[in-house]
């Protein structure tokens, strides 16, 4: 399990060795006490089956005695073996890369340069690299996405696509080689739009891809009213709620919305706030404890706020 995505620069990072319901405490803890997009935290099981190893990575230097008395209360003595430790820039690329492996969904093939040989002849291959932006297809968020996009194909052909916060690109590159036609993304992070960029030359695909910088939709290429029949957006949930009169703006009549970066928690609220703008859930989707969601137009209609008028 995983509370927030993985920071664009993690500098530091805490361990500690425990018990499930400890971590797991520990890991919705600190998943509520810490920005999401500065903290992520994650708890695993070791192979002995028993023990739990918590991991929280920093993008800045944590103040050490806050998050040992914030974890005190749930572990109690054991809160003084945490470790915390700094992480050098080069460091956090290479474990990105330790171990992972080629990913599918359907045709797409998202792998790094150390897999190329994985390609097949049929393969709708994408070669990412692990960057200081989050994305390289082996999390739940992304997976999620590119199943949905394989299910979207299935029922039919999008025109026009918009990804917002893109990161790394997959999503957008995904779509444009399938399609062959130009994709839009954007990201509020200036770097993360860089690693796109990047991407997409070393995939052939610049010509295909329209990348802008800023927030949302807040471009004059994605605020194009009713104009996309097929969104991303692998966010956060509070991003997403903040986003759905926006995001409900630019999809077209019977348009397909992909939301993802949630978790279980996040999904009656991120859905009440869609279901206002007029969207019904076509399907939902768990991978690695993290949901993503199908939405279509044709679920409530929008609600609009009146003022009443008393008159005398």
């Amino acid at each position: 399990m995983l509370e927030g995505l993985p920071p664009h620069r993690p500098t530091h990072v805490l361990r500690l060795d425990t018990d499930e319901k400890s971590a797991r405490a520990m890991t919705d803890l600190l998943g509520e006490m810490f920005d999401p997009t500065e903290t992520a935290v994650a708890a695993f099981e070791d192979e002995d089956g028993k023990t739990w190893r918590l991991e929280a990575y920093f993008a800045d230097e944590p103040d050490e005695a806050f998050v040992r008395g914030l974890i005190r209360p749930v572990i109690g003595a054991q809160a003084d073996e945490a470790e915390f430790r700094t992480i050098a820039e080069q460091d956090w690329v290479r474990s990105s890369l330790e171990g992972l492996k080629p990913v599918r969904a359907g045709r797409f093939l998202i792998h790094g340069s150390h897999d190329r040989e994985a390609r097949r002849a049929n393969d709708l291959a994408i070669e990412i690299e692990a960057a200081l932006a989050f994305g390289t297809g082996h999390h739940g968020t992304t997976l999620g996405c590119l199943r949905a996009l394989v299910a979207e194909r299935k029922r039919r052909r999008p025109r026009h696509v918009l990804d917002v916060g893109t990161g790394t690109g997959i999503l957008a590159f995904a779509a444009a080689k399938d399609l062959r036609r130009p994709v839009v993304a954007g990201d509020l992070d200036g770097e993360a739009v860089t690693t796109a960029r990047e991407n997409a030359r070393l995939n052939g695909l610049g010509p295909w891809l329209k990348l802008y910088h800023a927030g949302g939709t807040r471009h004059r290429m994605a605020a194009r009213d009713r104009h996309f029949d097929l969104v991303f957006a692998n966010i956060l949930a509070r991003p997403l709620r903040l986003l759905a009169p926006s995001l409900a703006r630019v999809v077209a009549p019977g348009g397909t919305l992909v939301l993802s970066g949630l978790i279980e928690r996040d999904v009656p609220s991120v859905l009440s706030a869609y279901r206002h703008q007029g969207f019904a859930l076509s399907k939902r989707g768990v991978i690695e404890g993290w949901v993503h969601l199908v939405l279509r137009r044709g679920g409530a209609a929008p609600r609009h706020r009146t003022n009443s008028v008393r008159t005398p």
